[in-house]
């Protein structure tokens, strides 16, 4: 039986920003250049709104469904921005499942931890190879 939901929490730190932007490419000051940050609407610098969402990818291929997903689509809405050292709840589920297909439509999730607002939220469409 397909487990329907799950979350865990997370936080990250500005080294692993700058790790992400090295690898990424993405070098914007915004997430890397406090004294730019300072200047803007966020006041300090926020994460790459695809790096919180490469959670989604973490628990759908490592725990939910797990090994063998593969991830088919996935829309994103960025209502908030995220910040380094800061805890955040990632959460998932199942809205759909296709046991023939080996489909599955998800609600994807992440929530700042201490408000409980949410920063990133989406659908996604995983199939599950190992089970075919």
């Amino acid at each position: 039986m397909l487990q329907h939901t799950t979350s865990f929490d997370i936080r990250f730190s500005q080294a692993q920003v700058d790790q992400f932007a090295a690898l990424s490419g993405d070098s914007n000051p915004l997430h890397l250049d406090a004294d730019y940050a300072a200047i803007t609407s966020f006041k300090r610098p926020i994460m790459h709104g695809i790096l919180g969402a490469a959670l989604f990818s973490r628990a759908m291929g490592m725990d939910f469904p797990g090994p063998g997903t593969v991830y088919m689509s996935q829309t994103l809405q960025f209502k908030r921005p995220m910040f380094v050292d800061t805890d955040y709840t990632v959460v998932l589920v199942v809205t759909a499942h296709d046991p023939v297909k080996h489909t599955a439509t998800l609600s994807t999730e992440i929530k700042d931890k201490v408000t409980g607002k949410v920063c990133t939220s989406g659908e996604a469409m995983v199939m599950n190879v190992a089970v075919l």
